[in-house]
């Protein structure tokens, strides 16, 4: 004991000693100036340091900043201006519409079918579900139909484009596959918390089956608003309830009663793939706000379309023959090339689909959460940028496939390896199918950012937030070009390597 007083003495002896150097210097450092103030030469000289060293404390590079900003600028002309003098105007709007709707569809447009097919297993889905509710079929049996129902689901767009990719456009073929990953998410999503209100529902009736369950003021309150309900009052008609509709609260939709078409094409519709038995919703239609994501998606689809058109297409057909002579150096000078264009598209594509589209739908439908995205742009390494980009797709994959993986006994690295595993799968189902060129390019991809996030996170803590968030941008702005040109050679040489021979 003695030995620690001791020594917290002596530190702070040396605290002190250090608090009276400094106090010390700064004396001699004052009277020194007003010294040389007083001196007759007019002194124009002080102790500083230079802007760029990091002692100076000096961070405000405002117009460096512009000046890059405005360099980049003139380099992006300079490049627009060359894809014109070498391409000439390459935009057509007759030929986006033509290819939207429906540019090489075989006769009775088998995309549309295929789209409207997809309403069997919806009803299937709530058949079962119904049928489950009401114990009419064992809940064993009743998942197993589920299970086959929802495998079924991703496996009929693989079967049919396969076998009849003949009479499939390319946008057909696309937008079937997206409807249909679409809906595997959200109706696992149904059937499992539909699960869950089952499983506390039959909890609930054992609970209250082995003793006499004691009943809260509030489920008292709550229960004289439904028999309010019930009975059809509609507010000052009957002399009690609410006096203002806007004071009314809402009702919550208890399980069984959710288990409605209404309450399902809702859920199917809503920009969410996470179903709740009680969404939040907002009161009104915001005309104003519906306008502008309106007009924002109409210009931004046109943009998209012209960037593809203009600036795309040339590029990754220029791409095909140093992809084959494996020319290292045109394939870097053609991947640098096709990245800007891809990487400006990508941008404008997710401004389009994340805040233009689905705030769109969310106003329409009433939908309250807009949680579409976070900053990912300030993400400094891989994790953080997957888990903030797609906010939908992040919360469904932690919902209903990080959790349960982890509350099974897994650790939380197998539950993110079978996550990315999961999304991997869906990333090459989105490309390969359409394509029919069934590769594993964009599985190895989503399979490569586990051990890429590894080093973004070395980098981070080794060299600090900015160069992780470096390595960030580099692999979004090159991976995706890279996939795209892969992707491109190969399915030219599947589908026409006779006519290039």
């Amino acid at each position: 004991m003695s030995g620690e007083t001791h020594s917290t003495a002596e530190e702070n002896k040396v605290r002190y000693r250090r608090t009276q150097s400094v106090t010390r210097a700064e004396e001699i450092t004052k009277k020194e100036s007003v010294q040389r103030k007083s001196q007759p030469d007019k002194p124009c000289h002080r102790p500083r340091d230079s802007l760029f060293s990091w002692s100076s404390g000096f961070d405000n590079f405002t117009g460096l900043v512009n000046w890059g900003f405005l360099l980049l600028t003139m380099g992006g002309i300079r490049l627009v201006l060359e894809n014109f003098i070498k391409y000439g105007i390459r935009v057509d709007p007759v030929q986006w519409f033509t290819v939207l709707t429906g540019k090489g569809e075989g006769e009775g447009y088998p995309s549309l079918l295929l789209v409207s097919y997809s309403l069997v297993p919806v009803m299937i889905c709530l058949m079962m579900e119904r049928s489950l509710a009401n114990d009419i079929i064992p809940e064993g049996a009743g998942m197993a139909v589920h299970i086959i129902n929802i495998i079924v689901l991703v496996l009929i767009p693989m079967v049919v484009i396969h076998v009849k990719g003949h009479i499939f456009s390319l946008v057909g073929a696309m937008t079937v596959c997206f409807i249909y990953c679409i809906l595997f998410m959200k109706l696992w999503s149904y059937v499992q918390v539909n699960l869950w209100c089952r499983v506390q529902q039959k909890q609930n009736r054992h609970n209250r089956s082995g003793r006499r369950q004691s009943i809260t003021i509030a489920q008292l309150q709550n229960g004289r608003d439904q028999e309010h309900e019930r009975n059809g009052a509609n507010g000052s008609a009957s002399g009690g309830g609410y006096n203002n509709d806007k004071d009314k609260v809402p009702v919550l939709v208890h399980y069984p009663d959710n288990l409605h078409p209404t309450d399902l094409f809702y859920f199917l519709l809503a920009p969410t793939l996470c179903y709740e038995l009680n969404f939040p919703k907002t009161t009104r239609i915001r005309k104003r706000f519906l306008i502008k994501r309106m007009l924002e998606v109409v210009i931004g689809v046109h943009i998209v379309m012209g960037l593809f058109q203009q600036w795309m297409i040339p590029s990754v057909r220029n791409s095909l023959i140093p992809f084959s002579n494996m020319d290292l150096t045109k394939m870097a000078e053609r991947l640098l090339k096709l990245a800007i264009p891809n990487h400006l598209m990508w941008l404008c594509f997710f401004y389009l689909t994340f805040h233009s589209f689905l705030n769109l739908m969310g106003e329409l439908l009433h939908f309250a959460d807009r949680n579409f995205y976070s900053d990912w742009w300030n993400a400094n390494n891989i994790d953080t940028f997957w888990r903030t980009w797609n906010m939908p797709v992040h919360k469904w994959c932690v919902r209903h496939l990080y959790i349960p993986v982890v509350e099974l006994g897994y650790s939380k690295l197998s539950a993110s390896v079978i996550v990315f595993f999961f999304s991997a799968f869906f990333h090459e189902y989105l490309v390969s199918v359409p394509l029919k060129t069934f590769k594993v390019w964009a599985f190895t991809g989503m399979m490569a950012q586990i051990p890429l996030s590894i080093v973004a996170k070395h980098m981070e803590t080794t060299y600090g937030p900015r160069w992780g968030n470096m390595l960030v941008w580099a692999s979004i702005i090159l991976g995706q070009p890279l996939c795209i040109m892969m992707y491109y050679h190969d399915f030219v040489i599947t589908n026409y390597n006779e006519v290039l021979a």
